[in-house]
């Protein structure tokens, strides 16, 4: 079923409606849908170059809305669905717990699942399950979502089809190392 779903993706990048169909699934990609944008714009960036950094700011403008409705589907699923079966196994003090914890460090979270191969999904989600603050959820966001796809645009501009190949098998790899060090750096001056 998902390679049938990767093809049937794949093929919408050929199609005249690539930009609609980019669009369309880097905003569910933000709350459900497992394959991720870059399937699409891969190739619509070594088709069309020119067009490389529109087609990343499509896929950032709509991956971030989706992100937003991803956040909105934690925040109102936890309070009908959740709450009332943490409360019922006496746990919901637990959340509590996790919650402050997680909003301390949310918007690294946030940025790391937004640039690396992580599922963004899943952190939007339970960014409005903690609540964690929508405006500093918004620009982790933009900020990680945006060094995604210009990065990967910038890419195929730069270099074309040669480079497909490292985008598409390391460069989730170099990103996920990078932020690595980075919050490890961060983490290494607050308690150094």
């Amino acid at each position: 079923m998902l390679k049938r779903l990767y093809d049937w993706t794949i093929s919408l990048a050929e199609s005249k409606h690539a930009l609609w169909a980019l669009a369309f699934v880097a905003f569910i990609e933000s709350s459900v849908f497992p394959i991720p944008p870059d399937i699409l714009m891969i190739p619509m960036i070594i088709a069309t170059p020119r067009r490389a950094f529109l087609i990343a700011g499509i896929a950032l403008a709509s991956s971030v809305l989706g992100g937003m409705l991803g956040y909105f589907i934690g925040w109102g699923a936890f309070e009908s669905i959740g709450r009332p079966v943490l409360e019922f196994y006496g746990k919901d003090a637990y959340f509590a717990e996790f919650s402050t914890k997680y909003n301390e460090w949310g918007a690294w979270a946030v940025l790391i699942a937004g640039v690396t191969p992580f599922p963004y999904k899943v952190i939007t989600i339970l960014s409005g399950v903690t609540g964690l603050n929508f405006a500093v959820f918004m620009v982790a966001s933009v900020v990680a979502r945006g060094l995604r796809f210009f990065i990967v645009a910038a890419l195929l501009w730069k270099f074309g089809a040669p480079i497909r190949d490292f985008i598409e098998k390391r460069l989730g790899l170099v990103f996920t190392a990078f932020m690595i060090l980075l919050v490890g750096g961060f983490v290494a001056v607050k308690y150094l």
